[in-house]
């Protein structure tokens, strides 16, 4: 069974940084695509970037130069660094595990969800 467990998520004044991490077991870790994805509240969850098995990477446009989606296959953890965060990045910051990636960005198929790290920019 996939399970997937985010950590990293806090506080932090604009322009700060934070460092999110999924760790992930019960599976083929390195064979996946890894998404990370997020969401305000009374919205739908948006991707916000994912890395494919190759290492393929895709961003959306609002965080692309300032979040950075990598994985640690030794530690079958997947990293998204976010720099110069702005208030509107606050939200809560889902890990998913699919099949493949495709735009959005996203990973299509997905079987697995974390449940969840909370982060708040302060201006």
């Amino acid at each position: 069974q996939v399970q997937l467990v985010e950590s990293g998520g806090g506080s932090v004044q604009a322009g700060g940084s934070l460092r999110l991490s999924c760790a992930a077991s019960g599976y083929l870790y390195s064979s996946y695509c890894m998404g990370w994805y997020r969401q305000y509240p009374g919205k739908q969850r948006e991707g916000v970037a994912a890395i494919d098995s190759d290492g393929s990477t895709s961003y959306a446009d609002s965080v692309k130069g300032r979040f950075t989606i990598r994985k640690d296959n030794a530690k079958n953890t997947v990293i998204l660094q976010m720099n110069s965060l702005h208030p509107e990045d606050t939200a809560m910051y889902y890990c998913a595990a699919g099949d493949t990636l495709v735009p959005g960005p996203a990973c299509y198929g997905i079987n697995a969800w974390g449940k969840g790290t909370l982060v708040t920019i302060s201006s």
